[in-house]
């Protein structure tokens, strides 16, 4: 049996501690909780009673002896700082996303990871979805060719100003370290890193406050581009209703959309470059092969990247998301927003001390209050992940 910590019982961490809490993960039990909030310590003594520890600092949650591994759902700045901490002291951690705030900060955790050779994974409860696992599965395979363009406009991540109002952290720069780009979309951010590898420049802009009152973007086009001369253009926003979830990748030999739970493939018998060399005809009509390919959305990918976790602790099963990956879409997002800030193309890797510079000039402007009280922990996973819709 994994005993299991969760520092951080906000919004999300509530829901961890629950779910482990009510033996929803196999051979997992929830021994701790820690937060520096009283009224969430509080919340959670009354869902769990005197039957796991309760903390108020982590440091003596790590210090203690009272769990294996620790799950970090704080604030994003702290990631790396508990993470890395937790690992010089023995423990297994499964971090919320982001990795961090800076790529800098993920690597110095990277690295602590490696040397304690404990277990390391990030809550990438995306790619358990069928949808992306599936064509992640047909790209690897090849059936596209070589790749040309891919496209996601990922614009249903609405929020409401009471959203961004509930929490003084939220939509801040000193308590975020960004906006859509790092708080909704280090999910979609690393699918696209899974399926098409790192890019090797990005321009982007990134727009603070376009459709709500806060100091980051609400609002990012990414445009990128690869060694093969691929492009990629990545379109997020929290300000669009109803928004879209749709990817779209263009091949030598081939197509394929995912969309409202259906990945629909477009197969050609030969290479569009044979077909382009060698076809008299100006405007010729291909023979296409057209595949459609529903997928119903079972379980949740949250408890899945949580049984894995502690699978592979118990038993050596491989991780979904090891936690080393995350640095990867947080490369994505912290080039996106140098390459805003200073209107030019940003290479990967970049400078992070330029990163760091930059980011230390964005300056919050709102009042950091709670204007609405938070939400109470709720025992269930919001859909808002899915993608079948």
């Amino acid at each position: 049996m994994l005993r299991y910590a969760v520092i951080g019982v906000g919004n999300m961490g509530s829901v961890h501690a629950a779910k482990l809490f009510g033996g929803a993960v196999a051979n997992a039990v929830l021994t701790a909780v820690c937060d520096i909030e009283e009224e969430k310590l509080a919340r959670m003594k009354e869902l769990f009673s005197d039957k796991v520890a309760y903390f108020s600092d982590y440091h003596k949650l790590l210090d203690s002896k009272e769990a294996d591994a620790v799950i970090i759902a704080t604030p994003h700045y702290l990631h790396p700082v508990i993470a890395t901490e937790a690992f010089e002291k023995g423990w297994h951690v499964l971090t919320e996303k982001p990795a961090g705030v800076d790529a800098g900060s993920a690597a110095a955790m990277n690295e602590a990871a490696k040397k304690s050779g404990k277990a390391f994974g990030i809550m990438f409860n995306q790619r358990t979805n069928p949808l992306f696992s599936t064509l992640k599965y047909y790209l690897d395979l090849g059936v596209l060719g070589e790749i040309k363009r891919f496209v996601w406009i990922i614009s249903n991540w609405y929020r409401t100003q009471s959203y961004y109002d509930s929490d003084g952290w939220r939509a801040t720069w000193k308590g975020e370290g960004g906006g859509v780009l790092i708080n909704q979309c280090p999910h979609n951010l690393d699918i696209w890193q899974w399926m098409m590898g790192m890019p090797e420049t990005v321009h982007a802009v990134c727009i603070p406050g376009h459709f709500h009152r806060i100091d980051v973007e609400d609002d990012a086009t990414i445009f990128a581009e690869y060694g093969n001369k691929a492009t990629a253009v990545f379109i997020t926003s929290t300000g669009e209703y109803p928004g879209t979830n749709r990817i779209e990748i263009s091949g030598t030999m081939g197509k394929a959309v995912a969309e409202n739970g259906q990945l629909k493939l477009w197969l050609l018998k030969r290479d569009e470059r044979v077909i382009r060399d060698e076809n008299p005809e100006a405007m010729p009509k291909e023979p296409v092969c057209e595949i459609c390919i529903p997928f119903e959305e079972k379980g949740d990918g949250h408890i899945n990247i949580l049984q894995n976790f502690t699978d592979h602790i118990l038993s050596g099963k491989e991780l979904i998301a090891p936690g080393e990956e995350g640095i990867k879409s947080l490369t994505i997002s912290n080039a996106a927003y140098l390459s805003s800030w200073k209107n030019r193309t940003v290479g990967i890797p970049f400078d992070n001390s330029e990163f760091l510079e930059e980011l230390a000039k964005q300056h919050d402007t709102r009042r950091e209050k709670k204007a609405n009280k938070e939400a109470d922990p709720v025992s269930e996973y919001s859909d808002r992940w899915r993608v079948n819709w």
